[in-house]
């Protein structure tokens, strides 16, 4: 699905040829029509139940107060569409972001609104590294940023399929390879080996990206470390 502008006074809707063509919050848009498949790996069958057990949790679970909570939360929040345009997310669309990480790493669920309107920052050191023999990511990162020195808290790792050295572009496929968590008393150590989610081989360009989630379920944004797997 991509975001699209059409000149200004026009709106389409409905599909022609290969186009579908609508609108969402985020602004128009156009996709290609196809008929719906339902890949069913474990980690896409994991990813949904997550999702899907998140915001049954929602409705079912979090109280009146909790939900305005969230609500409030996303109200204070700005976001960034890919044209760089100003939306807002709803507090389930922040619910279940912060927590579907939480629960992709291990953590619990936290069902209480944030109280800190902001995101946290992103991790403003995160340099991997990966060897061919050990066939391990090797995490560099600051254990003085806000994340590590909280309980419950934690920097949550993926890795890139592996691809040519010389392409530049890339934007998944995407797998969660692990967390380094946060410690009020004792801080994580750098670096951090976590393994790899696809085998590499010398010369091949991996990118990595990790997030910072905190106690209360705020998620960063990402940041990125693109290298060359060495021998």
């Amino acid at each position: 699905m991509a975001l699209v502008r059409f000149p200004e006074g026009q709106q389409r809707s409905g599909s022609t040829g290969g186009a579908v063509f609508s609108h969402n919050r985020y602004g128009a848009y156009i996709r290609a029509r196809s008929i719906p498949v339902n890949p069913q790996t474990a980690r896409q069958t994991a990813m949904r139940n997550y999702t899907r057990n998140l915001a049954i949790r929602w409705y079912a679970t979090l109280t009146y107060d909790q939900r305005a909570a969230w609500d409030l939360y996303a109200d204070d929040i700005g976001w960034q569409n890919k044209f760089g345009e100003s939306v807002k997310l709803t507090g389930l669309n922040h619910y279940v972001r912060g927590n579907s990480v939480r629960l992709q790493a291990g953590l619990t669920v936290v069902d209480d609104g944030p109280v800190l309107f902001n995101l946290p920052e992103a991790p403003y050191v995160f340099t991997c590294s990966i060897s061919e023999a050990a066939q391990q990511v090797s995490v560099v990162f600051a254990n003085g940023e806000d994340w590590a020195g909280e309980d419950d808290a934690a920097l949550a790792v993926y890795m890139g399929k592996p691809r040519g050295p010389a392409r530049n572009f890339f934007n998944g496929p995407w797998r969660y390879i692990g967390l380094i968590e946060g410690d009020s008393v004792t801080p994580p150590t750098s670096p951090a080996t976590i393994a790899v989610a696809w085998p590499c081989a010398e010369l091949q360009r991996v990118t990595c990206y990790a997030r910072a989630v905190r106690a209360d379920a705020r998620l960063s944004l990402d940041t990125r470390s693109d290298l060359f797997c060495l021998s």
